[in-house]
């Protein structure tokens, strides 16, 4: 079968690899879709694990099945998640999931840049939705990524009166926009310095933007009646942007930093302004298994839109373009691989 074998992100060669024996209790699933996340683009943290082929929202359809596997068969549409929890440690059981040793350990193979991909027992048990038929491969894509968005508003406590402020309008940005329109936020308010993803953001709800380039705060200032955000949500790597989210926030009010900084980087945090002003600063990673079946239903009724999302659908032999349209983020947000097409 042929893969996409990333060794960094101008160098995505298709290569050929064996299709994956499967196990008793494991399932063969032949991808029809795989959405290129930021972080594929990322390269310090990816390069170090080069070459390997990426790839991990993942939707296709079941062509094999051991014959332990009793809970899917050969036809089913399903999404696969690539991190499973173990769900008795200590962070499962307290609700942090994505600390699990378990759950940053396992994943399917080889990944989702792929035609086919063997899906481990404990991913089998633990990551798997079948999708309804309302949903499409390609929309499908999008569990992983939103689930993660409605983990981190979800311990963020956002509440529907709260006015919030997403810096950076890429596809995290905008699924959190959609996330929080569906729940019923009314002000938010969306940063960049891609007017192309800012006139993307007006499209899908938000109340203002602001180019990035600008003086940010006293925008927000002027849009928010004198006052700052409750939720700041940094979704960007950008540190600019970190440093934006220190002076956005209201009293009482919390920062999530749903992306990360570039290694080593410090970010100097006014402690004592920030304590006397009860502000919160908090971080997400990833999504629990309960966050995906949310991010599932959300998709299945309607609650949010993701189609629109999608800029480029692309072939695996067009896999390193892909791979450029999404690092250079210029009129890119979502791009699609289909390894079957």
């Amino acid at each position: 079968m042929q893969v996409a074998m990333y060794y960094n992100n101008r160098d995505v060669r298709i290569e050929q690899m064996p299709v994956p024996e499967i196990k008793e209790s494991e399932l063969l699933l032949k991808v029809k879709a795989s959405g290129i996340c930021g972080s594929d683009v990322m390269e310090w943290y990816r390069i170090k694990k080069a070459p390997l082929v990426l790839g991990h929202e993942v939707t296709g359809e079941i062509v094999k099945v051991g014959a332990d596997v009793r809970r899917y068969k050969i036809g089913d549409r399903i999404f696969v998640s690539h991190h499973v929890p173990c769900n008795s440690c200590r962070y499962c059981l307290e609700g942090n999931h994505t600390v699990c040793q378990t759950l940053q350990a396992t994943n399917f193979f080889p990944g989702g840049f792929s035609e086919y991909i063997r899906v481990p027992e404990i991913n089998i048990e633990r990551g798997i939705l079948v999708l309804p038929d309302n949903v499409s491969f390609e929309d499908g894509t999008f569990i992983e990524p939103l689930a993660c968005v409605l983990r981190g508003q979800r311990i963020a406590q956002l509440k529907r009166s709260q006015t919030v402020a997403i810096l950076g309008a890429g596809v995290s940005g905008l699924l959190h926009l959609g996330a929080a329109r569906a729940l019923g936020v009314e002000k938010i308010i969306v940063t960049d310095v891609n007017l192309y993803r800012l006139e993307m953001a007006k499209t899908l709800g938000a109340a203002a933007v602001i180019d990035a380039k600008e003086d940010v705060i006293a925008e927000i200032l002027k849009i928010n009646d004198n006052r700052k955000a409750d939720l700041v949500i940094v979704c960007t790597s950008n540190y600019h942007a970190f440093e934006q989210a220190l002076k956005a926030v209201d009293r009482a009010g919390t920062i999530l930093c749903f992306a990360p900084t570039e290694p080593g980087v410090n970010l100097p945090v006014p402690v004592n302004d920030f304590w006397r002003q009860s502000i919160k600063i908090i971080h997400s990673y990833g999504a629990s298994p309960s966050d995906n079946f949310t991010a599932l239903e959300y998709l299945r009724s309607g609650k949010v839109h993701v189609n629109k999302l999608i800029t480029h659908r692309l072939s695996l032999n067009d896999a390193a373009r892909g791979f450029q349209l999404t690092a250079q983020a210029k009129e890119c947000l979502k791009v699609i691989i289909q390894p079957q097409n």
